[in-house]
This record gives C-alpha cells, structure tokens and sequence, in this order.
C-alpha cells in the first residue's frame, strides 16, 4: 500500500518558506533528541529555541506546543488553556508521522507544512513569541531553521493553520 502523500522534507520546507518570501537561516548539527543535546549549539545560533510536545486529548484532538526550550508545561492542566475536550497525554509517534511527517525527536512547528489536513493545532506559547527570532528543526533533528517570530506566524497560517498564541508554560 502507497502512502496517500510523502512527508515534505527540509528543502520542500525551505523552497516554501522563499515562495513566502520569508527569510530563514539554517544551521546543520549533530542530530539532537534532547534540549540538553541542543543546548550546546546556544552560541551558534542565536533566538528562542523551542521544544515541541505534540499531545491529544481523549477526542483524539491533536496539538503541537511550542515553548521556550527551558520552559515547563504543566500537562494536568495545560487542556484548560488550549481548550482541549480533557487532560492531554502524548500523541502516538505513527500519529506524528501521520500528520506532521517527523518521528519522535524532531517535533517541530515546521510539521504544519504536512498536516495538510489540519488535523493538528498549533500553540505557540505567549512567552516564546517574545523573542524576535525562533528556531525550531526543519522536519529533522539533524539542523536548526531560524526565522522571525511574525513570519513562524505567517508560515503557519499559510499552511492553513491559525496558530493560538497562548501561555501555556509555567
């Protein structure tokens, strides 16, 4: 059985991020799963970068959180602020192929690219957007993409989702 669509890959990504006419520097690195593998590109690449947790509530309501690496969401009461249907736990990692065509360790708001469907929501935390440039992976852990805080928005609603920016961290 084919897959209906393959996941768009980091030059799809960028090809539509220059057809926006939205500026995007990217940095390649060693792969990274964790924000303490990434911390030690801090001094490389400068901005807010992120960590992503992509969660559904017991309606199989799908969201992505992107926050500040550092910061702390509180995933008992998170639901209440991003109005999901009940608590939220993990999205299954076939659901994140599924939808945002990454596998665990490369959740990024970039995914909105492939959720051509819209089955997903995306929140990007009040705090983050606070920084003028946000990083985030280009559909794989092994680079990070910086562009402008308004333009992540622009990108975003361009992918035909209007992200909630919301404070969602503690």
């Amino acid at each position: 059985m084919v897959a209906e669509h393959s996941p768009k890959t980091a030059q799809d990504l960028f090809s539509f991020l220059d057809g926006l006419g939205i500026k995007h520097t990217t940095t390649q690195h060693q792969p990274v799963f964790t924000v303490a593998e990434s911390e030690s590109l801090r001094d490389l690449i400068p901005g807010g970068h992120t960590k992503n947790l992509f969660v559904k509530d017991k309606k199989d309501q799908y969201f992505v959180l992107t926050v500040e690496e550092n910061a702390t969401v509180d995933l008992k009461t998170v639901h209440k602020t991003i109005d999901a249907a009940s608590k939220v736990s993990f999205g299954k990692p076939e659901k994140m192929l599924d939808y945002l065509g990454v596998v665990p360790g490369s959740v990024t708001v970039f995914g909105a690219i492939n959720d051509t469907d819209n089955q997903v929501t995306f929140v990007l935390d009040s705090e983050l957007m606070k920084s003028d440039l946000i990083n985030g992976h280009p559909l794989t852990n092994d680079a990070t993409t910086t562009i402008g805080r308004d333009d992540l928005v622009r990108f975003l609603e361009a992918t035909g989702h209007t992200p909630l920016i919301l404070k969602v961290t503690e």
